[in-house]
Order: C-alpha cells, then sequence, then structure tokens
C-alpha cells in the first residue's frame, strides 16, 4: 500500500521561504515521477513541479526560479525547497506519485496523472 506523508508547511511572511519533505512508503518503481500540487481556497487543484527517475523536472511558470524540487532515493523523500514565497503561494501543498508509463511522453504538470497522493500541508505566507 502506497502512502506518501507530507510534512514542513507552515505560517511565513512575504520573502521567507519553506522546505516541505514527502516521505513515501510501500512505493518502489524502476520508473516513476512524483511532484507537487497546490490548491488555494476556491480553486483547482495546480501543478507545481514534477520530477521524474531520471531527474528531469516540469515547473510551473509562477514557481521558476524561486522552487527547487530534490529527491534523497535512499531516504525515498521528496523535497520541495520553497524561495521567495508571496502570497499567492498560500495554499495547500500536496504530494503526489506515478509509476510514470513511457508511453505518457514527457513530463506534464497534470494532476490526472498521478495515482497516488498525500494528505497536504498548509502553506501560508502572510504580506
Amino acid at each position: 500500500q502506497v502512502q506518501l506523508v507530507e510534512s514542513g508547511g507552515g505560517s511565513v511572511q512575504a520573502g521567507g521561504s519553506l522546505r516541505l519533505s514527502c516521505a513515501a512508503f510501500g512505493y518502489s518503481y524502476s520508473n516513476n515521477c512524483m511532484g507537487w500540487f497546490r490548491q488555494a481556497p476556491g480553486k483547482e487543484r495546480e501543478g507545481v513541479v514534477v520530477i521524474d527517475s531520471g531527474g528531469n523536472t516540469i515547473y510551473a511558470d509562477s514557481v521558476k526560479g524561486r522552487f527547487t524540487i530534490s529527491q534523497d532515493n535512499a531516504k525515498n523523500t521528496l523535497y520541495l525547497q520553497m524561495n521567495s514565497l508571496k502570497p499567492e503561494d498560500t495554499a495547500m501543498y500536496y504530494c503526489a506519485a506515478d509509476p510514470c508509463p513511457v508511453y505518457r511522453g514527457p513530463l506534464r504538470l497534470l494532476r490526472t496523472d498521478f495515482a497516488y497522493w498525500g494528505q497536504g500541508t498548509q502553506v501560508t505566507v502572510s504580506s
């Protein structure tokens, strides 16, 4: 049974930083993708960044240059370093994982591509 557990959310002022973590349990694929999505109140869940097992990434334009995804395969943990945070980054942040079959092609920021989800961690940025 796959379980994704996020941590690291919190409240910060604009310009601050946070580091999110996602520990994956029961999940091990030779070819896989993991990613971060976020959902603000009243809005659709949107893709923030996705990474594949080869280290390829795709970022949303809104976070390029400010957010960095990384993964520690030994610890089966995904990270999201968020710098220069803005009030519009306020949302529930979700970790996602999927086997990412090769036929799917290049990485995409689509929530429908992901089968497994964490419970989310709240990030609040005040101005």
